[in-house]
């Protein structure tokens, strides 16, 4: 995906969404908002927003350099995730100011670099398929580049697996209030600025893999801790253990980023970011489908047990791979060992 490409994208996406969005308030105030309506503005703003960030992921290499990438990840992840705090506050104004996605739209348009058109010199023009089909064959012949991408669908059905039934499971399972469920939330949506803010450091210290490891598969234990919480002081063992989840996500998306922003060639960058998007994206609405099956058939109280037991479940995929026996993750595919195949000219680009 070239320059030009990547800038469109990312800018034709926000568009998009803001098109979408304006929809629902426009049809809600002429009296023809439905359901149906409401679906679909969400599956097209979700197909939109997996545009948008395989466009911002394979961007920001263009506008860093790869010393400069861990720092830029952590800020990108970062404010990302400081936004979920402030947002249900602050955003209610902004937005009834200014519109949401509007502002979103303004601060994309004031980015002024821009990229130059790229050409692949000796290859010849592909289609759309066969540009996916490289990207999979990328991440189905690299070992490290396959671990990630398993894990993270793994993860991701785990993750919405609790995320789907917890606010219920905090009203009716803890027996708190609405309103205090929103402060539980925001408490533990700061584990995503802790997570941002330790993941270079820690990394640094210790080693990308080592890093990897603790964030992924150490940190997110203590979410189990979910499932004891009661009423009272017990909001404690949430708060802990959502905090801690919400840390090692954020922590370890920062370090895979910069790891496939250094290891990926960059013009398969895109292509390889949308894969493993489609791939970990398929499993959000699967995992989120079978907390709600759980909670209604088992309890909500076992559905959380269950679900969260996946969180350091998941991770065992990085354990049993080359990630733990390296202090670091490789910057290049010539450092990083993955088996070549003759149908693979994303393997011999590695060369």
């Amino acid at each position: 995906m070239t320059g030009l490409l990547l800038w469109r994208s990312r800018d034709s996406a926000a568009a998009v969404s803001l098109v979408l969005f304006a929809a629902v308030p426009v049809t809600a105030w002429s009296g023809r908002l439905s359901i149906g309506l409401l679906l679909a503005v969400a599956l097209l703003t979700g197909t939109a927003t997996v545009f948008f960030q395989t466009a911002y992921t394979a961007y920001l290499p263009t506008l860093l350099d790869p010393d400069e990438q861990p720092e830029g990840n952590a800020e990108l992840h970062g404010s990302a995730s400081a936004a979920q705090i402030a947002g249900l506050g602050s955003g209610g104004l902004i937005a009834q100011l200014a519109g949401a996605v509007n502002v979103s739209l303004l601060c994309l348009t004031g980015i002024r670099h821009r990229e130059p058109r790229t050409t692949r010199t000796g290859h010849r023009r592909t289609s759309l398929v066969s540009e996916v089909r490289e990207g999979l064959r990328l991440i189905a012949y690299d070992p490290w580049l396959r671990t990630f991408t398993l894990f993270g669908a793994a993860s991701n059905l785990a993750l919405m697996g609790y995320q789907s039934i917890q606010v219920v499971f905090l009203v009716r399972g803890v027996g708190l209030p609405p309103g205090a469920v929103g402060v539980v939330i925001a408490a533990t949506s700061a584990g995503g600025v802790a997570g941002a803010f330790a993941a270079r450091r820690v990394a640094h210290r210790i080693g990308t893999a080592r890093a990897t490891l603790l964030f992924e598969l150490g940190l997110p234990s203590l979410g189990l801790l979910m499932t004891l919480t009661i009423g009272g002081a017990g909001i404690l063992l949430f708060v802990t253990g959502d905090f801690s989840v919400c840390a090692g996500v954020v922590a370890g998306n920062i370090i895979k980023a910069s790891f496939q922003q250094r290891y990926c060639p960059p013009d398969l960058l895109g292509r390889l970011t949308a894969s493993t998007a489609f791939l970990s994206y398929g499993a959000i609405p699967v995992g989120a489908l079978l907390g709600g099956l759980l909670g209604t058939a088992l309890g909500l109280r076992t559905a959380m047990a269950l679900t969260t037991a996946g969180i350091p479940l998941a991770p065992l995929i990085l354990l049993f791979s080359p990630i733990r026996r390296s202090r670091d993750l490789p910057t290049s595919r010539r450092t990083g060992s993955s088996p070549k195949t003759p149908e693979s000219p994303v393997a011999l680009r590695g060369e």
